[in-house]
């Protein structure tokens, strides 16, 4: 039986909120996801309202203490974690200048563009190309075009600063995302002034918060007017949270050199620690200090992936399926992984790239998008269904090899997100890879688990997150690589990896002209 001391986590995601509660030893004792909207006011562009946010935690948080049973008193400490790069600017009176502007958000492109053309020395991080959806190319756009919101914003951070704030009145930034996609560079001093001076934001310096905490430092403690709405004990513990990825990270127990996190939901960010600051193109990183101090964040990843998925389904997806998967009452996913799992190695000739909302790495693409080639008339939704899978992993690769290149080695492997659902694609990638992928035993609330080892370090109940999180994160399965298949997939992952460089111009022609 479980007994107290209790932490929460609280991951804001894409499409909701979600809240957890654990014990000492990493048991899940109960949970709520409130769900909240986003709006697309033009192609390439995605917001939602901070005020949604909340009323989103004021449902959940609730009903995750009434689903655990748990006294909010016996809670001690609390973090939370959000979507990077969702930018949120408030004003005098700290109330939200405009709609905060989502993380899949590509507005900016023609902004982060610009700034990698400056090949600032700051560009280390990004020299395959700065991505659009981060914050600095965002406020840049705003400054631009909305000079009056630009001027009202007193304040510039993120939905991860934001919740911190919410909960304890404070506000400041925090490492994981500021050296993640602020270019904030402590071994370097911190902010590099001459950097925003440089690409036009000299003035965002008086915009960000004035402190930059580490991940498990104390943020500040619950305040009365946070106890009172969302039912906690005021005077909780608030630890410093990182960016949702990281959450996931630190909750799938990849907190030593070698291991690499393969965080599968709509999009997949694979990330790795690394011993050493490295810089390559290919890659994005590494972020000094991002995780824990001494080392450094290697970032990979893919924009696409369990998207495509769901694309499938909603858009191609035979009505007959659905009706198959009912009555034998299963999940529709499951049904089309039995379905994908019956066509053979290489889907037949076929080919997809998973650039659907363009590339993060390694090529750091905006104006990229998906590929599906080799089609011909023996080609059913099966076979549609299984290069998806392969697409994908295909891509997870070609990302590992980037890494490898740049000098960090991928040793293993550790999933979490809605992927591992799927053992077909668990195995899939497994093959792809030749590498093992370990999966633990909470893997749909992992960011949740590791904002838990986070609260649980500023709680003082352990010494250090990588101690946490060996007592409180529990593996679960792995799935050994089948090396026939591995060498099986050696031709299709070159065939992939040598598509895009062929037909880059062309995608990039057609997307610059429908966009006129």
């Amino acid at each position: 039986m479980s007994r107290p001391p209790y932490f929460m986590g609280i991951d804001g995601g894409t499409g909701s909120v979600r809240v957890a509660i654990f014990d000492k030893e990493g048991n899940n004792l109960g949970s709520h996801v409130s769900e909240y909207g986003t709006n697309y006011p033009r192609s390439g562009w995605a917001e939602q309202d901070p005020d949604e946010w909340w009323s989103a935690l004021k449902e959940a948080v609730p009903k995750a203490i009434k689903a655990a049973g748990v006294d909010p008193k016996e809670i001690k400490a609390i973090t939370a974690d959000a979507t990077t790069s969702t930018v949120v600017l408030l004003d005098k009176d700290k109330r939200p200048v405009r709609p905060a502007i989502l993380w899949m958000d590509v507005r900016a492109a023609d902004q982060a563009q610009r700034i990698y053309n400056t090949k600032h020395k700051m560009i280390k991080y990004y020299m395959s190309g700065v991505p659009a959806e981060s914050l600095i190319p965002k406020c840049l756009w705003i400054k631009e075009n909305e000079p009056e919101n630009w001027e009202k914003a007193e304040i510039v951070f993120e939905y991860t600063d934001w919740l911190h704030w919410k909960l304890s009145g404070n506000i400041n930034a925090n490492i994981s995302v500021s050296s993640f996609r602020w270019f904030y560079d402590e071994p370097q001093g911190g902010w590099q002034r001459d950097f925003y001076e440089t690409i036009g934001l000299g003035d965002i310096m008086d915009k960000f918060p004035l402190q930059v905490l580490h991940l498990g430092e104390i943020q500040g403690y619950v305040s009365a007017e946070a106890a009172k709405e969302l039912g906690l004990a005021e005077g909780t513990i608030v630890g410093q949270g990182p960016l949702d990825a990281v959450a996931s990270m630190i909750g799938v127990n990849v907190v030593e050199p070698g291991g690499m996190a393969l965080i599968g939901g709509s999009s997949t960010p694979l990330f790795g620690l690394s011993a050493k600051e490295i810089h390559a193109e290919g890659i994005a990183g590494a972020y000094p200090n991002c995780v824990l101090p001494g080392t450094s964040l290697v970032e990979g990843g893919q924009v696409s992936t369990g998207s495509i998925k769901t694309w499938f389904r909603n858009k191609f997806m035979p009505a007959e399926w659905e009706k198959e998967a009912k009555d034998r009452g299963v999940s529709v996913y499951q049904e089309i992984d039995e379905k994908a799992a019956e066509i053979p190695i290489g889907s037949e000739g076929l080919v997809l790239l998973d650039y659907f909302q363009g590339n993060r790495t390694p090529y750091a693409d905006s104006l990229a998008r998906g590929v599906l080639w080799g089609l011909s008339l023996i080609h059913e939704p099966a076979h549609i269904a299984r290069v998806i899978n392969e697409g994908v992993a295909y891509g997870a690769e070609h990302c590992f090899r980037a890494m490898e290149k740049a000098g960090y080695k991928v040793e293993k492997i550790s999933a979490c997100g809605g992927i591992v659902q799927s053992p077909v694609w668990m195995q899939i990638h497994a093959d792809v890879t030749g590498l093992p992928i370990y999966t633990t035993k909470e893997t749909q609330a992992a960011a949740c688990l590791g904002d838990a080892v986070i609260a649980a370090v500023a709680a003082g109940e352990y010494s250090s997150i990588p101690e946490a999180a060996a007592y409180m994160v529990k593996m679960d399965k792995v799935y050994q690589p089948n090396m026939d298949n591995h060498e099986q997939y050696k031709f299709f992952v070159e065939k992939y990896i040598e598509t895009w460089p062929r037909i880059r111009d062309l995608v990039h022609d057609t997307v610059k002209h429908i966009s006129k």
